[in-house]
């Protein structure tokens, strides 16, 4: 289980990034774009990943990934259970997410596995 502050510490973690409200929600952002978005209320965050990364990890047995169901999730976004997801994953998501939605010069780093931890 992951506390949507932790969420938040994770994605204001990288680079360029910053916080802004989003509807009814929390977003955060990479020069502008969303990445991810967060829902307290409901303890669920939404991501935006490429289709494969989406169907990646909506395919583990019992995930707490699943796509958003609407013509949003035919883009990628994907809703994640706080309630049911590890710390560790969701960091691996969260930069997946990020990665996704960077400049290339920003998510280099994480792509090429020379980042230590976010």
């Amino acid at each position: 289980m992951v506390k949507p502050e932790t969420v938040r510490a994770i994605s204001l973690s990288f680079p360029a990034t910053d916080e802004a409200p989003h509807m009814a929600v929390t977003c955060f952002r990479v020069k502008k774009k969303i990445f991810v978005t967060l829902n307290e209320p409901e303890n669920r965050a939404c991501l935006r990943f490429s289709e494969i990364d989406q169907d990646v990890f909506c395919s583990f047995a019992e995930s707490p990934f699943y796509a958003v169901p609407n013509k949003w999730g035919k883009y990628g976004w994907t809703l994640v259970d706080l309630g049911r997801v590890g710390e560790d994953m969701l960091r691996d998501a969260l930069t997946v997410a990020y990665c996704e939605m960077a400049p290339r010069k920003l998510a280099e780093p994480y792509l090429n596995g020379d980042m230590e931890d976010t």
